[in-house]
């Protein structure tokens, strides 16, 4: 299992694999709890989704090509392990995809005045769905006091072969903000 830094790049040697995304929230600072949503962009080569349909996420839960599958929303973060899974499937991507873009946002997060500097011990993850053998982890340790979204990684195509790179980066203005970047 490989342990990555920001901007670290893995190649991804597996077709199909299951990207896991945790975190444990502070739900004392704010009242309310935490609804931590994980949303897919299926980018062209242009950097923005082929089709709406492309934008996978808890109302969208699978690509028309069926190569991303979302397992469902988790609205509260509770328990060890992952709080939402994404399926993915390489062999049977559109052809036009050259990167998927993972972002994390919170739900209502103008509304209940939350934010990614009160959410502790996020991370991805990248392993075999067959086996359950964990390839690759990225765990999120910037401090981030203001940003509602955060992309935690891309997974793009390179001279014909897929691989993963840790980004985590944040943005204050929510899911709206990426949609306008990859739409």
């Amino acid at each position: 299992m490989i342990n990555l830094e920001k901007g670290q790049r893995v190649n991804v040697d597996l077709p199909k694999f299951t990207i896991g995304l945790g975190w444990d929230t502070n739900s004392s600072s704010t009242g309310s709890a935490f609804d931590l949503d994980a949303s897919v962009f299926m980018l062209g080569e242009n950097r923005k989704l082929i089709a709406d349909e492309y934008f996978v996420f808890y109302n969208n839960l699978k690509s028309p090509d069926g190569s991303v599958e979302h397992t469902g929303d988790n609205r509260t973060g509770e328990g060890d392990g992952d709080d939402e899974s994404i399926k993915i499937d390489l062999t049977s991507i559109n052809p036009q995809i050259s990167e998927i873009v993972v972002v994390v946002t919170i739900h209502e997060a103008e509304k209940l005045k939350q934010n990614f500097g009160q959410v502790h011990n996020s991370f991805i993850r990248i392993f075999d769905t067959d086996t359950q053998e964990e390839i690759l982890r990225y765990e999120l340790e910037e401090d981030f006091s203001v940003e509602t979204a955060v992309e935690f990684g891309r997974i793009y195509k390179k001279n014909g072969q897929w691989k993963f790179e840790a980004i985590g980066v944040g943005q204050k203005g929510g899911l709206r903000e990426y949609l306008n970047i990859y739409n």
